[in-house]
């Protein structure tokens, strides 16, 4: 019989398949298929895009050309853009306000077929520490609650572009889905005065079940109420909400998780489409309650749909056991 299980911070609920799991191999994932022409995120083609915010670069080498190791362009095709004022209003029963925000591309490196695992872990660091320091950056900016960093890898995962590259969008208010985190974490830490995400921690290292790789300062693995097969986190193992402030020393431990654990499943999956996620909590103030938050990454690969009864019920249906997915990441070379 399958097993209905709750998730102790949103409240979700998933179902998996524990009689007869699928199989890595039984999985039917869409391959890459990319359009050609010239690349505007590729070395030299600087011109191409619009002008850089911020970059790692050679010594002597200027904006907007080559000489580069990471850069950030403003979205060519914003979400949302940064000129102007919220002005709130109503319209009878509706809310509205102007689409301020901030939208910008960190291209992770001049090479245009490299994905994380291709990279050393001196250049991952590079991206990490860019994303900290573009998080505090746009979070200087009182108008906006919320940085949201991910990263969109295949076109079955959203991405329009081939060459590696990670977002940012600042918005003027904390998203449905992390308040709704946000606030059963901190009913968790009112309720037992613990965070919950710590909690997780302890329990899963005891456990070891659904472990798929541990260093000094993080913990990857396949959560107990995965919403999707082979979902995995990556989280620190102190406590600490905001991911913008990211100790120097715990980056490179970071690169070194964040690697690996792609690496695994790349070499199960022959290179899937997925999404990353870092949940991180508000800036300026709109908090909610972060006293039991706990920053992670949240990493998806792309080898289902979420289809009617998932969008009906909001329940996930699970193919694959967590603890059977990490199995088969864990025993990957």
């Amino acid at each position: 019989m399958a097993e209905l299980r709750r998730d102790p911070i949103g409240g979700r609920w998933v179902i998996v398949d524990t009689d007869h799991p699928t199989k890595p191999e039984d999985f039917e994932h869409e391959s890459h298929s990319w359009r050609g022409g010239v690349c505007p995120f590729c070395y030299g083609n600087e011109a191409l895009t619009p002008p850089e915010i911020e970059s790692f670069r050679d010594p002597h080498t200027s904006p907007n050309t080559s000489g580069w190791q990471v850069r950030v362009v403003p979205n060519k095709f914003p979400a949302l853009q940064i000129e102007g004022d919220l002005d709130r209003r109503g319209l009878g029963i509706y809310d509205m306000s102007n689409g301020v925000g901030a939208h910008e591309v960190l291209i992770d490196t001049p090479y245009h077929h490299k994905d994380i695992p291709d990279l050393l872990n001196e250049e991952i660091e590079k991206i990490i520490s860019m994303s900290c320091r573009r998080a505090v950056d746009l979070g200087k900016d009182k108008r906006f609650k919320y940085i949201m960093i991910f990263k969109n890898y295949g076109p079955a995962a959203g991405a329009s572009l081939e060459h590696p590259h990670t977002q940012l969008i600042a918005l003027p208010m904390v998203p449905k889905n992390v308040m709704e985190e946000i606030k059963g974490a901190h009913n968790y830490f009112e309720y037992r005065e613990r965070c919950i995400f710590c909690d997780i921690i302890r329990q899963e290292t005891q456990e070891k079940e659904r472990i798929i790789l541990e260093n000094k300062y993080f913990l990857a693995f396949c959560p107990f109420v995965s919403r999707f097969p082979f979902e995995i986190w990556i989280i620190p193992k102190k406590h600490n909400s905001d991911f913008s402030h990211l100790p120097p020393e715990e980056i490179p431990a970071l690169a070194s998780i964040l690697k690996e654990t792609i690496s695994k499943v790349k070499k199960v999956f022959a290179n899937p489409a997925y999404n990353l996620i870092v949940h991180s909590s508000p800036v300026n103030g709109d908090s909610g309650g972060v006293e039991g938050y706990h920053w992670h990454i949240e990493f998806m690969p792309k080898l289902t749909r979420v289809a009617g009864f998932e969008w009906g019920s909001g329940f996930y249906i699970i193919p694959t056991p967590p603890e059977l997915s990490a199995k088969y990441l864990k025993e990957v070379k």
